[in-house]
């Protein structure tokens, strides 16, 4: 086999790249807010989750800069792993967000949100597993499911902004839970973007 054990470092770090997404996910969905003080803490604690996937795309560009023959494409791995960054600094913007706007409850459908959000990083880790055992033939089911969620979202962020537009006659909330449903529905487009991502290395690779 042309790539040694040393060449798996790259298909490694996506990996703990994309464990580091499910897990900052799982965090995102589990947390309860009651107080002002757990929405700061909230937010610190998904930058934290944020700065440790900048801290793997840094060691990524590195390795990448050392490396002549890599397992993948230099720049799939790169995009891979950057369409992987979007979707935590999606989470790590919206985090920011609620602390801007003091919104300490999250409705029916940013949990509906963050529940489609935590299976499609499922996925995503799945398939970054599979991808650095190369089984690449594998992937393909994961991507569907990455796929199925995001077309979940779009169904959702009809209906939650038809709800709100119907229900809410405060125009500074309406604002508010806007801009909030769409950078969740736009988390769900960078989960695409991965699966996107993870089609185009098959197409090249299997």
């Amino acid at each position: 086999m042309i790539f040694n054990a040393k060449h798996d470092k790259f298909l490694n770090l996506l990996k703990q790249i994309s464990l580091n997404l499910k897990e900052s996910t799982q965090f995102f969905v589990d947390f309860h807010i009651h107080q002002t003080e757990d929405l700061d803490k909230f937010s610190t604690v998904m930058k934290k989750y944020e700065n440790k996937g900048d801290a793997y795309i840094h060691e990524l560009i590195i390795k990448l800069n050392k490396t002549f023959i890599t397992p993948l494409e230099r720049e799939d791995i790169l995009n891979l792993a950057l369409k992987m960054d979007d979707v935590l600094d999606g989470y790590e913007e919206w985090a920011k967000r609620i602390v801007v706007y003091q919104i300490k409850e999250s409705d029916k459908y940013m949990k509906k949100f963050a529940d489609y959000l935590l299976e499609a990083t499922k996925e995503i880790a799945k398939s970054m597993d599979l991808l650095s055992r190369r089984k690449f033939f594998d992937i393909q089911k994961h991507i569907i499911k990455i796929n199925d969620f995001e077309s979940e979202c779009d169904c959702l962020i009809e209906d939650s902004l038809r709800h709100l537009f119907q229900t809410e006659k405060d125009p500074i909330k309406v604002i508010q839970h806007k801009e909030l449903y769409e950078m969740l529905e736009e988390i769900a487009d960078s989960c695409e973007d991965v699966a996107d991502m993870l089609e185009t290395i098959i197409m090249k690779n299997a």
